[in-house]
């Protein structure tokens, strides 16, 4: 195939160069409208949520100091060392039971209450003056006398201690016009320098009760550390000889301690101590004053040789000697109590009555080994 020959344009045309000249034209038009249209918008206008200025006056600050509470710094305070109690080198073979008895010269017993009440007042009754320790003959033709006679001295104090045993009673009370029985147990422990006793009574409907006194022996028989008087619950005297006084678990007044200071349990032993140990010295209408102490308070009890008496007990046909302490005051318990020298001075009966009548007799019904 040939080509087509002939002579060549110089300047051909520009196809494109028109459509160029729109498009700026256009795009320009544009950007003036949008200017157009900013221009027209007011300038004080404002797109979202209207912002207030903030007024500094308006600003309040509050403040308010807290302060920390103090700390609490723990004072210690060492604990007192308990003081050991007198133990005893011979201990008895038996325990009393865990509920005690009512006291080893127990008062009467209110029969008419007897399933709810338990005797209050201890058995072996209430004391009277302070008075220490002494014991003087009187002449039979002078039965007043002075019931503070001086206090024994050291050399006088001739002793002889029973030695160690088991006692048992038979017990009779009337109450209200009512009579009941009762039965008790005694645990008398001494070696020589140190003792124990303690009465254990029981009555049918009516419960138990016991004392307990536990003590030294010195020159001066008896020395009683601890009395414990418990039935429902358990109260106490506490002898301190160091500080002279008797403290009382009952909450009550401190009473003075004295020299030959006995319990209501002890004194019993005491009083057969100095018979023992000067059989001829105490003569019919003799006084023999003992400071006593209860649960509760601490006095004078002052006996009187009543003289020897033929006893007919459960335990048997028995001589003794009559000790007899008699009422000074309107409530005071009258304390007789009997000795037997064939026995070794036991207190084989005791007998306590009290104002209104009432009473409890307390007769040995048999003894052995403790």
């Amino acid at each position: 195939m040939t080509a087509r020959s002939g002579p060549t344009p110089a300047n051909p045309p520009t196809v494109r160069s028109a459509p160029r000249r729109w498009l700026w034209l256009l795009a320009l038009l544009v950007v003036l409208v949008h200017w157009l249209l900013l221009d027209a918008i007011p300038r004080d206008m404002h797109v979202g949520p209207a912002v207030q200025p903030l007024n500094p006056k308006t600003l309040v600050f509050n403040t308010r100091r807290i302060e920390a509470p103090p700390v609490q710094v723990a004072q210690i305070v060492p604990a007192a060392v308990p003081q050991p109690q007198p133990v005893l080198i011979q201990k008895p073979t038996t325990r009393p039971p865990k509920a005690a008895a009512a006291e080893s010269l127990m008062p009467a017993v209110d029969v008419a209450d007897a399933p709810t009440e338990t005797p209050e007042t201890p058995a072996v009754a209430p004391a009277e003056a302070v008075q220490p320790l002494a014991a003087e003959p009187l002449e039979p033709s002078n039965p007043v006398a002075s019931e503070q006679p001086p206090p024994l001295a050291q050399a006088q104090a001739n002793l002889n201690i029973p030695g160690s045993v088991r006692l048992k009673y038979q017990l009779t009370g009337l109450s209200r016009g009512l009579t009941y029985h009762a039965s008790g147990v005694m645990n008398w422990l001494q070696d020589g320098s140190r003792y124990e006793a303690n009465m254990v009574v029981s009555a049918f409907l009516i419960g138990s009760r016991s004392l307990n006194s536990v003590g030294d022996i010195t020159v001066d028989g008896l020395a009683p550390k601890r009395f414990a008087d418990k039935g429902r619950s358990e109260q106490a005297a506490h002898f301190q000889p160091d500080k002279g006084t008797i403290t009382f678990s009952a909450n009550t007044p401190d009473a003075p301690w004295k020299r030959g200071a006995q319990d209501r349990l002890s004194v019993f032993f005491q009083l057969a101590s100095l018979l023992a140990g000067q059989p001829e010295g105490f003569p019919l209408g003799t006084k023999i004053p003992m400071y006593t102490a209860g649960q509760r308070d601490a006095d004078t009890w002052t006996f009187s040789v009543a003289g020897r008496e033929d006893l007919n007990l459960p335990y048997g046909m028995v001589q003794a000697i009559k000790l007899t302490r008699d009422p000074r005051q309107e409530f005071d318990q009258r304390v007789e109590a009997w000795f037997a020298p064939a026995l070794d001075y036991w207190p084989v009966r005791i007998k306590i009555t009290q104002n209104s009548g009432d009473y409890i007799d307390q007769q040995l019904s048999s003894s052995g080994p403790p």
